[in-house]
Formats: structure tokens, C-alpha cells, sequence
């Protein structure tokens, strides 16, 4: 990975097109991965910017279970750290971006549910 390079793990809305064009101007590389201890949550949207760029009032979280067998399958992508800022930007609360270990050993940032963060690995 170049560097100032970063690794952002996706298993929502940031994975849809129109999404990541608003968001990083561009269409990362990306490649498959989990995301392991954590399980799938609704999360309803209230903020009509991010509803307009998703098309969806309702988008998913990841909430923290440290269950080895809890995967979410997801995407990895390259990225900069202005568009990790821009992501930041994107996400509404309860979302809280955090580093993490992915199934394939790979670190890379991830937004989960903040009301219930994981331990730092």
C-alpha cells in the first residue's frame, strides 16, 4: 500500500456507488473482508444530507459482540486520509470510527456503534 495510504472497512452504505462518489470523489480499489466480534444493527437516519446521498432512510451498524463466531462481510479499501476526513463527515452518530484487526490480520479503520465501542486491540 502506498504510502498515506489507509485501509477502511466497509459493510454498508459506504459500499454503494453514488455514496462514494459524494464522499471520496472517486471509486476506491477494494477488496473482500470480515469484520469479526461484531453483529449487523438498523440504524434509522434522521439527517435528510446523508438520506439524499444513500437514497435510504435506514442504513446498518456495526455493533461490538467480541464473539469470534459474529462476522460481517465487508470491503476494504484503499484510501487517503482526506477521504477517511470526508467519510467522517458522512457518518451520523452513533457511528465511531476505530481501528481494527480484520479477519485477514489486515488494521484498518471501521465506523461501529460508538454507544458500545470495542476494546482497543
Amino acid at each position: 500500500m502506498p504510502a498515506g495510504t489507509e485501509s477502511l472497512f466497509t459493510y454498508g452504505t459506504l459500499q454503494l456507488e453514488a455514496v462514494q462518489m459524494a464522499t471520496f470523489g472517486r471509486l476506491p480499489a477494494g477488496a473482500p473482508d470480515a469484520l469479526v466480534g461484531f453483529a449487523i444493527a438498523p440504524l434509522v437516519i434522521e439527517d435528510p444530507a446523508v438520506i439524499a446521498i444513500s437514497g435510504k432512510a435506514q442504513h446498518t451498524i456495526a455493533q461490538y459482540t467480541g464473539r469470534a463466531a459474529d462476522t460481517i462481510p465487508g470491503m476494504v479499501y484503499a484510501v487517503s486520509l482526506a477521504e477517511i476526513e470526508s467519510a467522517d463527515t458522512y457518518e451520523v452518530a452513533p457511528c465511531q470510527r476505530v481501528s481494527v484487526v480484520l479477519q485477514s490480520w489486515r488494521r484498518a479503520w471501521v465506523y461501529v456503534d460508538g454507544r458500545h465501542p470495542p476494546l482497543r486491540p
